[in-house]
């Protein structure tokens, strides 16, 4: 709950990152927006520091890709759209599940599945390309799953698709496994043996290019499962770059006035 509940705002992000942006030996690349936390959780409707920085983001032409379960990503279409014709920016979407009951008691603060793939199907409708992450995946409890959480992004609109392995890094560990108790207790003991069987007995492996997958059998048969429900179904795993070459910095107050 502190996760939640306790949480540090930074009311002058955009203004910081406008100056970062306004830097004169600056170079684009592609920001990630919602990598670390959720950008549009529910205090982002009263305190719009995500929508801020997607303002600065337009007026400089910057590529911007985000991450996010939630649908309050519609609310910045009028930013995304025209943002999106220009090749800069691209959202990710992630939907766990598609049983709603399963949704709320893993996810109880977060929308719906239903929502979720509205929200898909109403930004790809208004031309912004979507990613279904189906992550994470949940061995012995929604992994069964995956063919199906693909085929429902890919009729909502979603152009490619991505997944990860549920992780349990330090802390998350016992907090994951007291939720199993309480509301999975018949399938808590297969969800841990599968997770410890990709993690060589362990809870968790940090290695990078281990931790978001894991190995082995079972590990090596979700990836298969998922590579082949992606051809069929015409979704990417690999999508375009985004455009740096639009980056631009607008004018700024002081700033010499052209000739022509």
């Amino acid at each position: 709950m502190d996760f939640e509940t306790r949480l540090i705002a930074r009311p002058n992000a955009a203004e910081v990152l406008r100056k970062e942006l306004s830097a004169p030996r600056y170079k684009a690349a592609a920001i990630a927006l919602g990598t670390n936390t959720d950008p549009y959780q529910p205090c982002e409707r009263d305190l719009r520091i995500s929508r801020a920085c997607l303002e600065v983001l337009s007026d400089f032409n910057h590529p911007v890709a985000i991450v996010t379960k939630g649908a309050m990503v519609e609310r910045d279409l009028d930013i995304l759209a025209p943002m999106a014709a220009k090749g800069l920016v691209r959202v990710g979407i992630s939907v766990t599940t598609l049983d709603p009951d399963l949704s709320r008691r893993m996810e109880p603060r977060a929308p719906l599945p239903a929502r979720r793939l509205a929200a898909i199907r109403r930004l790809t409708e208004a031309g912004v390309p979507v990613r279904v992450m189906t992550s994470p995946v949940v061995p012995g409890l929604t992994d069964h799953e995956l063919e199906a959480l693909l085929a429902a992004g890919a009729e909502a609109g979603a152009d490619a698709a991505s997944w990860i392995m549920l992780r349990l890094p330090r802390e998350v560990s016992e907090l994951w496994q007291e939720w199993l108790a309480e509301h999975e207790p018949g399938r808590a003991a297969k969800v841990m043996a599968r997770l410890r069987e990709m993690h060589g007995g362990r809870d968790y492996d940090p290695r990078w290019g281990h931790r978001m997958r894991g190995e082995g059998r079972y590990a090596e048969m979700t990836a298969q499962r998922f590579k082949a429900a992606c051809k069929r179904l015409g979704l990417q795993e690999r999508t375009e770059a985004l455009r740096c070459d639009l980056f631009a910095r607008p004018p700024q107050p002081g700033d010499q006035l052209a000739l022509f």
